[in-house]
């Protein structure tokens, strides 16, 4: 196969109680925020996802997480339906990327941090035998083959290209080399880099472009075939053409795989996104304040400060 040699919620709470925080604002906004919270929270579903859309394949009930005695972001409950792309925005600060580490449970390899609730993952055969399955209950290693992580920063192993990939295949047991390339090549197609390093793949991962790097960390996850990418600003770092290419992949990638990416521009959020979820801090962490498709809330989000960021107003 290769030539040459290679090594819709806010919080779930009694119907007609506003949120804690409401008091802080004045009375006319206090109106509102209230009306738009219970238009947008349905009681009879902690999760309240969308009519017509497929079951969840992961969702959150009341998670919490503290780093010590200070907050990152306080009572989410939020879903992720099978096969879709939610972008989760917000201003920074507001516990989004926290947010995300804790749906593969890296923040536990963050000393003093706490987690309360409880993320939950459906149809997760085979790393467990029940149809809804507390993550916690999964052994880590195996959960985080299943829910793959791309970070803000390219972070290659100062190996070879081929070996990038390799490595972690020949750690979770593939043992096989035909099927170890047959992975790597698939893996380097859907990441759309295959073309540019078929012909180099002994050569060191460190020295290819930022944009290079970012979706050979992308391959790098893809090849242990994940069920859910997480992806915490995969172009932040990337000029608009590198980033352009990243999102063509994530496009592609639609369907194939559940998607959750963390994004501070708009307009990406805008082009890649099936729903969105807003963040904000909120009486000293960060709480969901709306979610919502992508178009509805662009077009005409409910809750005011969903309004104001998302029309620019507010950032």
């Amino acid at each position: 196969m290769f030539s040459g040699n290679h090594g819709s919620a806010i919080a779930h709470r009694p119907q007609g109680i506003a949120p804690k925080w409401f008091p802080s604002y004045p009375k006319k906004m206090l109106n509102t925020l209230k009306a738009a919270t219970l238009k947008i929270y349905n009681p009879s579903s902690p999760i309240a996802p969308p009519k017509n859309t497929p079951p969840p394949r992961l969702y959150t009930q009341s998670l919490s997480l503290n780093y010590g005695n200070k907050p990152a972001f306080r009572d989410i409950t939020l879903s992720i339906a099978s096969g879709e792309i939610l972008a989760i925005v917000g201003p920074s600060g507001c516990g989004k990327s926290s947010f995300l580490t804790c749906l593969n449970r890296l923040n536990e390899l963050t000393p003093n941090s706490h987690l309360s609730g409880t993320v939950h993952l459906q149809d997760c055969d085979p790393i467990c035998d029940r149809p809804d399955c507390d993550i916690q209950t999964v052994a880590p290693t195996r959960l985080r083959r299943k829910i793959g992580m791309v970070f803000q920063k390219p972070t290659p192993f100062p190996l070879t290209i081929y070996n990038n990939l390799a490595f972690p295949l020949r750690e979770h047991g593939i043992r096989s080399r035909r099927e170890r390339d047959r992975l790597i090549e698939a893996a380097l197609r859907d990441a759309a880099l295959w073309d540019e390093v078929k012909d180099r793949l002994n050569s060191p991962a460190q020295a290819l472009s930022g944009g290079q790097q970012q979706r050979l960390c992308l391959a790098r996850t893809l090849a242990l075939k994940p069920q859910i990418l997480l992806l915490d600003e995969p172009c932040s770092a990337l000029d608009p053409i590198a980033s352009e290419t990243i999102e063509t992949a994530i496009t592609r990638l639609k369907g194939q795989y559940t998607i959750a990416i963390v994004t501070h521009n708009l307009a990406q959020a805008r082009r890649l996104a099936d729903r969105l979820a807003v963040f904000w801090w909120v009486d000293g962490a960060g709480q969901l304040i709306e979610v919502g498709a992508t178009q509805d809330l662009f077009n005409q989000a409910t809750h005011p400060l969903s309004q104001a960021y998302l029309s620019g107003r507010r950032g």
